[in-house]
């Protein structure tokens, strides 16, 4: 049976669910100003209760990480390719929080302030929660905020469960999960990745089983779904999805021809942040959990 314009368009409307995320520590500066150059970096430092004075992609950020809210004090410092130098001599960082992807930077950076230069993902870092779990320790140890991590750690984990225990019993079949590019292509998301780490922690299975890059997507063409083995998987999407995708895939007869077509077989959420770390990851799984139990 193919899924009818109504029903597919209908979909969009899925993404008014959200959900929030554990409460961030806002425990006060402590002097310490601090930049960060990444969004996982960012909004861990939130949590364990140092907000940055500046990040860069700033205004892009109510649209990609949503949760936690960044503080109307903090100033953007231009996209994290071309740094507004400028502004960051006059935010007189004492630290600048950076990952080894921008490592181009180091040279003109490392003048400014103290590097710190935390690993997530990297080709051999493995799964990205558990490089994110260890980049929070670091990142607390060298801030002298390690009774912070652990209790952001705490109640991330208390949220993991807590997601997991609200679907239990229930039928859940395999989730693919996309990102739409266009009507004919899709980021996929499976193993190594943070949305894979995610699914699995609460007890929920990925239908692409192949491994993925270090960030934990590949680039398909929309065919390319007819290769998931299970019949009853069901594919959730992430906002932003392009005005005209779904419209062009109600039409298209290779989209009628998969499964996913079926009524009832996809979903949209709003947006997560796949390059992210555990901030994200809850936010991800709540997402995904708030979703599964509404329409069980």
């Amino acid at each position: 049976m193919g899924i009818s314009r109504r029903s597919f368009l209908n979909c969009v409307a899925a993404a008014a669910t959200a959900t929030t995320i554990p409460t961030p520590l806002f425990a006060g500066v402590d002097g310490k100003r601090i930049v960060s150059l990444d969004y996982g970096l960012a909004s861990t430092l939130l949590s364990i209760g140092l907000p940055p004075v500046g990040i860069s992609d700033l205004a892009d950020w109510g649209r990609w990480v949503v949760e936690p809210r960044m503080p109307d004090s903090v100033v953007d410092i231009g996209s994290s390719y071309e740094v507004d130098f400028e502004v960051l001599l006059q935010l007189k960082p004492d630290i600048i929080l950076t990952t080894p992807y921008l490592d181009e930077l180091l040279p003109r950076l490392e003048p400014i302030a103290k590097v710190l230069r935390l690993e997530i993902f990297t080709p051999d870092g493995g799964p990205i929660l558990p490089s994110s779990i260890t980049a929070t320790r670091k990142l607390a140890a060298e801030l002298g905020r390690e009774r912070e991590a652990e209790l952001f750690l705490e109640r991330s984990d208390a949220f993991f469960d807590g997601c997991r225990a609200r679907l239990a019993g229930r039928s859940i079949p395999s989730l693919a999960l996309v990102s739409f590019m266009d009507a004919r292509h899709a980021r996929i998301y499976s193993a190594p990745g943070l949305f894979h780490n995610a699914l699995e922690r609460i007890g929920l299975r990925n239908a692409w089983t192949r491994q993925s890059n270090y960030w934990g997507f590949e680039t398909i063409g929309i065919e390319d779904l007819s290769t998931v083995s299970d019949p009853d998987a069901r594919l959730i999407a992430l906002e932003p999805v392009p005005s005209d995708v779904l419209p062009k895939l109600v039409e298209s007869r290779l989209w009628q021809s998969l499964p996913f077509s079926r009524p009832g077989h996809v979903s949209v959420i709003p947006p997560a942040l796949m390059f992210g770390m555990v901030n994200e990851a809850v936010r991800f799984a709540g997402l995904v959990t708030d979703l599964l139990e509404q329409d069980a």
